[in-house]
């Protein structure tokens, strides 16, 4: 008979998977056991321990809404979010770097002309104007391709967290179209660093390890032409404060653009500044793939970006 102690219950736990029917659901859920029991074994936890580690998934999950996953918070600022993404996107060759979708992402967004000002209600941002391109990883222009942009406004939300975000309509986010020579550029305003909440159990942990809960300021992107695979990533802007220390850990050298103060008269595509204005400028490179849209989280609001 099987005696389920310390030394041996592991392997039993394990063994009891052995039927799993799916290959890939068997060794998921053995590796997960093993890890798990290998953490207990190694930290003596305590049984006061234990009950806090339950309760504060617990609430973890009570703080969950349809417009709020705390689950993922806790998967950003433990950095899995990131090491996922990692994993699913080894040996770049040369592609521009990857980050995760975050939960602003709300689905497909409505192409805007060349120039749009994308955040024309903000007074108070100053302006930006963002020129990139986009290649294949031989520098090769890629035509026609969606891109989709979106990113904080000046107080560091998102026009989704807003509470008459069904009223006002979609802001700082739209969708643009490359032209012959893979290019596009809009006007928005400069996006600024900001924190990800502390009012639920992610929080109270970030607030009591001495982490500080901030983001550096940047501009998601998604990319997605067809024979290529999706890239969907953050631009950082240069200088930020937090860029050594995003506490979901989604910053990449890379992926950091010097963002130029301008008092030029005119922006590149010849419009007028009434002010002085921000400068981003930045090239993606794409790799071959099955060009598959990505599938959005399906959660709007602020756990992070």
């Amino acid at each position: 008979m099987t005696q389920f102690s310390e030394s041996e219950l592991t392997e039993a736990v394990v063994k009891s998977f052995d039927n799993t029917p799916s290959p890939r659901a068997k060794f998921l859920l053995q590796e997960l056991v093993k890890s798990l029991h290998d953490y207990v074994s190694k930290t003596g936890l305590t049984f006061e321990e234990w009950d806090y580690a339950i309760d504060f998934l617990t609430r973890t999950g009570q703080k969950c809404t349809n417009t709020r996953q705390e689950f993922i918070l806790l998967s950003d600022v433990l950095g899995v979010s990131m090491l996922v993404d990692a994993v699913n996107h080894r040996d770049r060759g040369g592609a521009t770097e990857t980050t995760v979708l975050g939960p602003f992402y709300v689905g497909e967004h409505k192409v805007a002309a060349h120039g749009t000002d994308i955040s024309p209600h903000n007074l108070t941002g100053e302006k930006m104007f963002v020129q990139s391109r986009v290649t294949d990883l031989n520098g090769k222009p890629l035509a026609n391709v969606p891109v989709d942009v979106w990113h904080a406004d000046d107080d560091g939300f998102y026009d989704s967290q807003k509470p008459n975000y069904d009223e006002i309509g979609a802001s700082a986010r739209a969708r643009f179209i490359t032209d012959d020579d893979g290019r596009f550029f809009f006007r928005t305003i400069l996006p600024c660093s900001y924190p990800i909440p502390t009012d639920g159990p992610v929080g109270e942990m970030i607030m009591q390890t001495s982490r500080h809960p901030m983001r550096p300021a940047h501009v998601h992107f998604l990319v997605n032409a067809k024979g290529y695979e999706p890239l969907i990533t953050h631009v950082f802007i240069g200088g930020d404060k937090y860029l050594d220390s995003d506490v979901v850990f989604g910053v990449k050298d890379e992926l950091i653009a010097k963002v130029e103060k301008r008092t030029d008269p005119a922006m590149p595509d010849g419009g007028k500044a009434a002010a002085p204005w921000h400068l981003m400028t930045y090239e993606f490179h794409l790799k071959p793939g099955n060009g598959l849209a990505p599938k959005p989280l399906g959660v709007k609001v602020a756990e992070h970006a």
